[in-house]
């Protein structure tokens, strides 16, 4: 079905992004896995075509965009290449939301021109090893002293952690609170900072190339400067920028499933068994076509949720119902896909393989798909 978000200036920032990917990106994706991340030299690159910037202010060097369709095209573009680029979706799509809402006018003139040019790329650390989703069971803590806050903890889980300039770090400033939710403060780690220090890039069953750390900071002084947003209100600030992620994940889960059909049609056009194709099996036909038509209808979900995220109008619920539903579908349509590539579909080596391990984070980070059945549920007043 025609979409119908996308202007001519849009499609030639597909046009660019697709040809960026396919020849910086696509090529090197097996030594990336190998290495665990990508380069960081791929974001001053990416900041080059102008990825990095695309909701930067203009007066720190970026284009001062406020929608966020430019970032869907990219999210996009990525995902129907099977392709990954290491912590920048979330460095632009999930962090920098919290900077261009929070941060004063000192915190934007030293950081923004840096996001901007490439040159500076940030990272979130909330997720704790005995704490999960719970971010009001948060035993990270910053205790003041004088101009630093002095932070103690340990965090686990970080998309981006290995590369990124910036950890905005959530930590328990009060205990002094009668909901646990409050209290919590979001401060900013800059690399270098002594008593900082990132442990190991995970190892993990999907995303090779997107590097994930353990992060440890041991009374790491952190100037009070630092802090952003306002003291004790981080749960709040947290949970506003949650459609936006959610739906993040969503436009991803729709693409690569897209990806992932796409790789299923060609090769069952070429392969042969028992003399025949395997796309003239009516089962084949039957799985492509049911496979087509989950996506038609993810599609039309995510679009119409593109566009209330730019009215903003998304609510809570609405980005769950999306990223439950996409992220489900793009389960059920890989898993699907790799099944009529027989044998080949279990070869890493083959795209579709790489979408299979990939997809299955989807349905927990961001929150679970049980998570987003509780919030949705919630809408219901159940």
């Amino acid at each position: 079905m025609h979409r119908d978000l996308f202007t001519q200036d849009h499609e030639a920032f597909r046009d660019s992004v697709r040809q960026f990917i396919g020849k910086e990106v696509v090529p090197n994706i097996p030594d990336w896995e190998a290495a665990g991340q990508v380069p960081r030299e791929l974001f001053t690159k990416t900041a080059e075509l102008g990825i990095n910037g695309l909701q930067v202010p203009e007066e720190y060097g970026g284009s001062g965009l406020s929608s966020f369709l430019f970032n869907a095209i990219v999210i996009e573009e990525t995902g129907y290449a099977a392709a990954n680029l290491g912590g920048l979706q979330v460095h632009l799509s999930t962090v920098l939301p919290y900077f261009f809402e929070y941060a004063n006018d000192e915190q934007k003139s030293r950081w923004f021109p840096g996001f901007a040019d490439g040159t500076l790329v940030s990272s979130i650390a909330m997720t704790e090893p005995g704490t999960g989703s719970d971010l009001a069971g948060m035993a990270t803590t910053a205790v003041r002293d004088g101009d630093d806050w002095v932070l103690n903890g340990a965090k686990t889980f970080i998309t981006g952690g290995i590369n990124a300039d910036l950890i905005v770090v959530v930590a328990r400033t009060s205990r002094e609170v009668q909901d646990r939710r409050d209290g919590l403060s979001l401060l900013v780690v800059e690399d270098g900072m002594e008593g900082f220090s990132r442990g190991r890039n995970l190892d993990k069953l999907g995303l090779k190339a997107q590097d994930t750390a353990e992060l440890s900071f041991d009374d790491v002084r952190v100037p009070a400067r630092n802090l952003l947003g306002e003291e004790g209100r981080a749960f709040s600030m947290l949970t506003s920028n949650l459609p936006q992620e959610r739906l993040t994940i969503a436009v991803a889960a729709q693409a690569t499933a897209t990806a992932a059909l796409n790789l299923a049609i060609d090769y069952v056009r070429d392969r042969q068994v028992f003399g025949r194709r395997v796309a003239d099996f009516q089962n084949t036909k039957f799985v492509l076509a049911e496979c087509a038509a989950e996506l038609e209808a993810s599609q039309a979900l995510v679009d119409r949720a593109l566009r209330n995220l730019d009215a903003g109008t998304l609510s809570p619920a609405d980005a769950a119902k999306a990223k439950l539903f996409c992220t489900e579908m793009q389960s059920r349509v890989i898993d699907r896909c790799l099944q009529l590539h027989g044998g080949y579909g279990y070869m890493r080596e083959y795209p579709i393989a790489r979408l299979y391990a990939d997809a299955r984070v989807s349905r927990i980070f961001g929150g679970t798909s049980e998570v987003m059945k509780s919030v949705i549920s919630k809408s219901l007043e159940l």
